[in-house]
């Protein structure tokens, strides 16, 4: 929204583009030796920071090792999978559940300036999401709201969470995987490819990077050109009459 223009216009979109995009993407198992262009990976990294987030505060972080030495400590860490000793990028997305506060507060400096700020979003910022994510010493604030809810929860709808330490994390997860979805497919679109990889030990991903106390390895992404027998097998999903119900 632009202050004074209104709403500003939206962009054709090609939805075959969009689903070649979609439809080419793969979890290449092995890469060839080309770099990423800088260009490329800085462009990608900024789509995957567009992804859809809760409250806009945006948990995230992208730990990018391209360095031969580190990468290939990495690449152990990730248990010698092909797609992480092969790849010239690694890229590991973890999630944080412990910004919140100074993102709220970013969320307010932030505000674009030629927009004046809406006293909802203010009082958003200063007053709800400090209660809303906040589990507070012991959980104990965390437990107090879980009570509460299922009192209230009783004759209206409630938001029900997060009410701990666990379920910040889950909070904290599922906008990173957004994240790492819109980077996945940025990749594709300038014809790079990923592998998103679960196979790791964390606890060696953690040390290498010197990652934050509280960061979660969401996933570490192999990322390059696809290699001719990058892809192991052909692409199938189930039967969506199992999966997608329509009410």
């Amino acid at each position: 929204m632009n202050a004074k223009t209104g709403p500003l216009p939206l962009p054709e979109i090609d939805v075959k583009e969009f689903r070649k995009v979609v439809r080419s993407r793969r979890s290449v198992r092995r890469f060839t030796d080309e770099p990423i262009p800088d260009a490329v990976l800085e462009d990608c990294l900024e789509l995957a920071t567009l992804a859809p987030n809760s409250s806009n505060l945006q948990p995230w972080e992208f730990f990018v090792v391209r360095t031969p030495e580190l990468r290939s400590k990495l690449a152990e860490a990730c248990l010698g999978q092909n797609a992480a000793t092969t790849a010239p990028v690694l890229i590991a997305i973890v999630a944080r559940p412990d910004t919140w506060r100074e993102h709220a507060r970013l969320a307010l400096e932030d505000w674009p300036e030629e927009e004046k700020l809406p006293s909802i979003v203010e009082k958003y910022y200063k007053k709800i999401a400090p209660v809303h994510y906040n589990q507070g010493p012991l959980g104990l604030l965390g437990v107090a709201k879980k009570t509460a809810g299922l009192v209230v929860g009783l004759s209206r709808p409630v938001p029900r969470g997060p009410y701990s330490v666990n379920e910040m994390k889950v909070w904290a997860t599922k906008s990173t995987a957004l994240a790492a979805e819109n980077l996945m497919l940025a990749l594709r679109a300038h014809g790079y490819d990923s592998c998103p990889m679960e196979g790791f030990d964390e606890c060696r991903v953690r040390k290498l990077l010197k990652l934050p106390r509280k960061g979660l390895v969401t996933m570490v992404l192999a990322a390059g050109r696809r290699a001719e027998n990058g892809v192991y097998n052909r692409q199938y999903r189930f039967d969506q009459q199992n999966l997608i119900h329509y009410l």
